[in-house]
């Protein structure tokens, strides 16, 4: 199979399910030393007349270091075959192990960004705009349950740049 090229706007997935129910891959990084993520919060939608994504990552993340020192990130998609690496990829650090060398994906690159061939779907983003989830910001008690350690998140937001798909 071969990725194309299309446009934001012709996205036909439902972002609830490509990100809340199959999750997706936050990779960022160049293609010789990156890390990738297991995600299952964040969206996708139009700000400052510009498609955009939004993800949240934590600090303590290995990941949040190579977001923050590059300017673009990807997000990959994939069928169910390949749950059992999302789920190793978000239950591991790539502060202990080598990823990369537990999984049967293959990195490419575009925009100097590395995404994987085997994802069904490839969005590009780069980075414009950054903010720090803080407690006294919620405006319910739910906080609690997702942040008792303090570890709040740090939302990107990105424009998509690239939309890859299998044809």
């Amino acid at each position: 199979m071969t990725f194309i090229e299309i446009n934001p706007k012709d996205l036909t997935e439902n972002a609830i399910n490509l990100i809340g129910l199959d999750w997706m891959l936050i990779n960022s990084g160049s293609k010789e030393k990156y890390n990738m993520m297991t995600a299952s919060w964040g969206g996708l939608g139009v700000l400052w007349h510009k498609p955009v994504s939004f993800i949240f990552v934590r600090p303590s993340r290995y990941t949040y270091q190579f977001i923050e020192e590059q300017e673009t990130f990807s997000l990959n998609f994939f069928a169910q075959e390949y749950r059992s690496i999302l789920n190793f990829c978000g239950s591991k650090s790539g502060r202990d192990i080598d990823k990369m060398k537990e999984v049967d994906l293959s990195p490419l690159e575009i925009l100097n960004t590395p995404y994987f061939k085997e994802a069904k779907l490839v969005l590009i983003c780069k980075k414009l705009y950054y903010q720090d989830l803080k407690p006294e910001n919620f405006l319910h008690t739910f906080g609690d349950k997702f942040y008792k350690n303090g570890d709040y998140h740090r939302m990107y937001i990105g424009e998509l740049l690239t939309c890859l798909k299998h044809e």
